[in-house]
Order: C-alpha cells, then sequence, then structure tokens
C-alpha cells in the first residue's frame, strides 16, 4: 500500500486528509497544532514528527498551507521536507500557491531525485469533506500517473493541466473568477433589496436564468441566511487576486478589473477585519445602501448533498 503523509490540516486540508483516511489509506498527519489532528489520529493515522521525518518515511508527501510562505518553511527548514525526501518519492502541492514558487521548489525536490506536482483543489469545503472535489495536477505524466489513484481518492474530477506550476495558474484563474461572480452578486442582490424585490424570488430568478453560476449557488445562499460561512476569509481573497495579478504581470498584461477587486476587498479586510468570511464583503453595501440582505429558507453553510463516487481523469474532448 502506497503510504502517504499530508501536512496542513485547515479548512481544506483536514478535510482532504478526512478522505484519505476514511478510504483506508496508510496516513501519516501533521499540522502545527497537534490537537487539530487528534481526531485523526484518534482514527487510525500516524503523528508526523517532522517534515523530514515525513518525507523520509512515505511515499507521497503532500502539503496543504495558507500561503506560499508556509510551504517554503515547511520544505526549506532545517528539518523540512528537502532534508528527508529522496528517490523515488513525489511531493505533492495542494496549496493554493504561486506558479513561480512551486517551480523553485520543485527544482530542489528533483535535485533531490523526487518528482515534484502541483495539484490544487476547486470546488469549496462542501465538496473537499465528501471527496467530490475537483482537483487540477501540474507535473510528468509519469508522475500523473502515480498520483491519480490518490487523487481520485480526494476528488471526484481530475485534470492533468500540463506541466508542473500550470496548475497553480489555473487554480488562481479559477479563484479571480469566482471572486468576480461573489461582487457582481453582491451588486445583484442589493440591487433587488433596493428596488423592492423579495430577495427568495430574485435568487430563483438568478439560478434558473443566464446568470446562474456555481458561486450563486452556494455563497448567495449564505449571504442571504446570514452566516456568510463559507469557510473562506478576506485575507485569503486578497492573497489569490495579488497571486492572479502576478500571473498578468509576468505575461506584461496592464489589468483592468483585478485592482478595482483589491481595493475593494483590501477596505473590506480595513472594515471587518481579515478573517471575516469573504461574502462579508457585502455589507459595504448594504451599510451603502441601510438595509439587510437576508431572506427565509437558506442554510447558514453549504453541505454536498451528492453521494461520494469514485474519481476519474477528465479529458479534453478538443485536445483528444
Amino acid at each position: 500500500m502506497t503510504s502517504i503523509g499530508f501536512i496542513g490540516l485547515g479548512n481544506v486540508g483536514s478535510k482532504l486528509a478526512g478522505s484519505l483516511l476514511r478510504n483506508g489509506v496508510d496516513l501519516t498527519v501533521r499540522d502545527l497544532h497537534r490537537g487539530i489532528a487528534q481526531p485523526f489520529l484518534d482514527a487510525g493515522a500516524k503523528w508526523g514528527e517532522s517534515p523530514k521525518q515525513m518525507a523520509a518515511s512515505v511515499d507521497i508527501l503532500i502539503t496543504c498551507l495558507p500561503s506560499p510562505a508556509a510551504s517554503a518553511t515547511v520544505l526549506e527548514a532545517g528539518d523540512g521536507v528537502l532534508s528527508g525526501i529522496g528517490p523515488d518519492k513525489i511531493w505533492a502541492e495542494m496549496s493554493t500557491t504561486d506558479e513561480a514558487e512551486v517551480l523553485r521548489l520543485g527544482e530542489k525536490i528533483r535535485a533531490k531525485g523526487a518528482e515534484p506536482v502541483d495539484c490544487p483543489v476547486s470546488g469549496g469545503c462542501h465538496r473537499a469533506a465528501t471527496g467530490n472535489i475537483a482537483i487540477f495536477a501540474g507535473c510528468e505524466r509519469d508522475a500523473f500517473e502515480r498520483m491519480l489513484p490518490v487523487l481520485t481518492t480526494m476528488g471526484r474530477r481530475v485534470l492533468h493541466t500540463g506541466p508542473l506550476g500550470s496548475a497553480s495558474v489555473l487554480k488562481v484563474i479559477t479563484n479571480y473568477l469566482a471572486t468576480a461572480n461573489l461582487l457582481s452578486l453582491c451588486e445583484a442582490l442589493v440591487t433587488a433589496k433596493v428596488a423592492g424585490m423579495d430577495l427568495n424570488t430574485t435568487y430563483e430568478a438568478i439560478r434558473i436564468s443566464s446568470g446562474n453560476s456555481f458561486v450563486h449557488e452556494t455563497e448567495s445562499q449564505v449571504i442571504l441566511n446570514g452566516s456568510r460561512d463559507i469557510n473562506f476569509t478576506m485575507d485569503l481573497v486578497c492573497k489569490d487576486i495579488g497571486l492572479f495579478e502576478d500571473i498578468a504581470k509576468r505575461g506584461n498584461l496592464e489589468l483592468e478589473l483585478a485592482p478595482v477587486m483589491v481595493d475593494i476587498f483590501k477596505d473590506g479586510q480595513e472594515r471587518y477585519g481579515p478573517r471575516e468570511f469573504s461574502p462579508n464583503i457585502i455589507h459595504r453595501l448594504e451599510e451603502a445602501a441601510g438595509v439587510e440582505i437576508l431572506a427565509p429558507g437558506f442554510p447558514p453553510e453549504i453541505i454536498d448533498d451528492e453521494p461520494e463516487e469514485p474519481g476519474y481523469e477528465v479529458k479534453s474532448s478538443l485536445t483528444g
């Protein structure tokens, strides 16, 4: 059986690691706070004494961390992954990170005889919890084939995006689009309210129309409930938009919409705090209009009601 180490048991990492454990994987876990790992240890996972020890003892080491800086520390510290990893092993980076940084660290991994993979997820914590989330994977094809059984245990749809770094680029792009959609939905819902529209009817009108989206079917519900809880915070939005702008700058592209989004979320952080749930960016418009965007019947959190299904590789019909 392939042995797997998992470092980073935060909002997303805990759910991905949970899918591995639920499906009988030989799992070793580690987090800065051992207490967070205790439920995994109680369920049969082993505790990783250090990133070095884990890298030396497992076949595949996964990191799922809040920032590129955190990933660099876990890899490059004295007792880090790079001091323990060796030939024929895989480092899989599941964090939302910077393409340039994953390429830099990937070269160090290859110098140890191991193979790097960047494999961020997309689809929300509710789908991560059920093993139905989508996963991008940037790496050599041979490494992808080795990772695929692990990735299809954690997710349903798995896309090989190309070489190392490509998955991180696409993940940042998709997060940027989700944020743009969130901001436009905030404006749409507040505009509907000031126009005197019933918000339950407004939700359904958007849902059955050309204005519908994944973000509407998830985040609009917790906005209308009032919890605004999607396990994602304003500081993470700012990080992701910043990474998106960095990609554009490397291509000498001057963006128009992204800087406005950055300004909105910087203002949101100043008003409500960096750890405020990102859908509460709607507070800015609620306060300006003197209204509350609430409606009965919506859930306080999004639960994936689809049963867990075996994962599979997604292949483009256009490229064969």
